[in-house]
């Protein structure tokens, strides 16, 4: 019942971190158990070394956007792809890719992108309602190729190595961001979106690289330095900050001392938001824990389910539905306990399962009615949501095929973590 009620306070319109709070609050005085206990668990739950890493990662994309690097990424994106039919689309969905590697982030990487690209797509005579879902799509490949801070809340519940998940994350996003680039490729070739007038030369695809390369050497730095032992997950995002400081102020030097009050205070605010919901989970993973609740979902699973595969379907099912209107970092920390003593009984690794989790919810980033990435791309090109459902929906099942794929074949998440291991 308690789940029950805790997705009809969902479904009502309280916000997520709220809706833990009071299910929680109601339940532990029904138990009997003294108040003293949410404000230990809720400390408990946010007092985490870890989970230090999150405001630092979310700081450093914030300077690199503000530091011109997103602008680098897609001149260098344009020399690769422009030329080619449907040129642009397949460059924001590279340029998504490559700024994924420095955030960590579906709505930053879908607000800096499509900030640059979809006036430019809407220019050469794309339609508007094509190049918002699929900046949306594009942008969802930012929690997956590491850095993650999904992964990184992930790995901290299910005890598992964050360096691990980062680098199992980078053949399931290469995958997503291969895959959009072909349906591109097509929807272009049908449409007639032509690309640039002649293919870059080699020595202006070597200078827009060069210009890039400080942008893209940092995802090397990062899960080098953690599969090395050169730092932990936590040190890297420090790490990612002070290389972003002097990156955009020194070298690029778009970066100035007034932008740094407001980089501050949208990385406070979004810190805000991840930390709380991340609070009130610990709480609320307290109450069901001692109520016996995973324990019983699991139970009631095995009693219907017979196979591996048909649990990994029917956790897909759920999570996708659950996507829809759950924030993603939300549902990992609500789902994570739920079904971890499940997988584990199923002998289902745990680096395998946490990219499932983080490819299958990063769906529900650009899908109806939460799909926050499809409001910040549907804003820039100024198209309502309805609009967009007639290119959105081939995008979502050519996400979901990569979701199956990730899920039935565990190489592509874990070659190349047992490969470092």
């Amino acid at each position: 019942m308690i789940i029950l009620y805790l997705f009809i306070t969902f479904l009502i319109g309280i916000p997520i971190a709220f809706s833990l709070g009071i299910i929680s609050l109601v339940q532990i005085a029904n138990d009997g158990y003294p108040l003293i206990v949410i404000i230990q668990r809720m400390f408990t739950g946010a007092d985490s070394i870890a989970l230090t890493a999150i405001p630092l990662f979310i700081l450093s994309g914030n300077l690199m956007y503000r530091g011109g690097m997103s602008k680098r990424i897609v001149d260098f994106a344009d020399t690769l792809l422009g030329h080619l039919p449907s040129g642009l689309a397949m460059v924001s969905i590279l340029a998504c890719m490559f700024f994924a590697a420095i955030t960590g982030s579906a709505i930053a990487a879908t607000a800096a992108i499509g900030g640059i690209l979809i006036p430019l797509m809407v220019e050469k005579g794309y339609h508007r309602e094509f190049c918002a879902p699929l900046l949306a799509c594009g942008g969802s490949i930012g929690p997956i190729i590491p850095p993650s801070i999904p992964l990184l809340v992930y790995g901290t519940m299910a005890n598992v190595s964050v360096g691990k998940l980062f680098i199992g994350g980078v053949f399931p996003g290469i995958l997503m961001g291969i895959s959009l680039i072909v349906y591109s490729y097509m929807i272009g070739k049908k449409r007639k979106y032509i690309g640039r007038d002649k293919r870059a030369s080699l020595r202006d695809i070597l200078k827009s690289g060069f210009n890039a390369s400080l942008s893209l050497l940092m995802p090397f730095i990062i899960i080098g330095g953690i599969m090395s032992g050169i730092f932990t997950p936590t040190e890297s995002a420090s790490v990612a900050v002070v290389y972003s400081i002097i990156t955009g102020m020194f070298i690029y030097k778009e970066l100035k001392i007034k932008d740094i009050w407001p980089v501050m205070v949208d990385t406070a605010k979004a810190t805000g938001q991840v930390l709380i919901v991340v609070a009130f989970a610990s709480l609320f993973t307290w109450v069901i824990t001692v109520n016996n609740i995973p324990q019983s979902v699991g139970y009631i699973l095995q009693n219907s389910i017979s196979t591996k595969i048909t649990l990994l379907l029917v956790i897909n099912v759920i999570l996708l539905i659950a996507g829809t209107f759950i924030d993603t970092t939300s549902a990992v920390v609500i789902f994570t306990p739920l079904f971890l003593p499940l997988v584990q009984h199923y002998g289902i690794d745990l680096i395998h399962f946490g990219l499932i989790m983080a490819v299958n919810l990063t769906i529900g980033m650009c899908t109806p009615p939460l799909g926050v990435c499809l409001f910040v791309s549907g804003s820039i090109a100024k198209v309502s949501l309805k609009s967009q459902f007639k290119d959105l929906i081939p995008m979502i099942l050519v996400l979901i095929i990569v979701l199956l794929l990730v899920t039935y074949i565990p190489q592509i998440t874990l070659i190349l973590p047992n490969l470092f291991s």
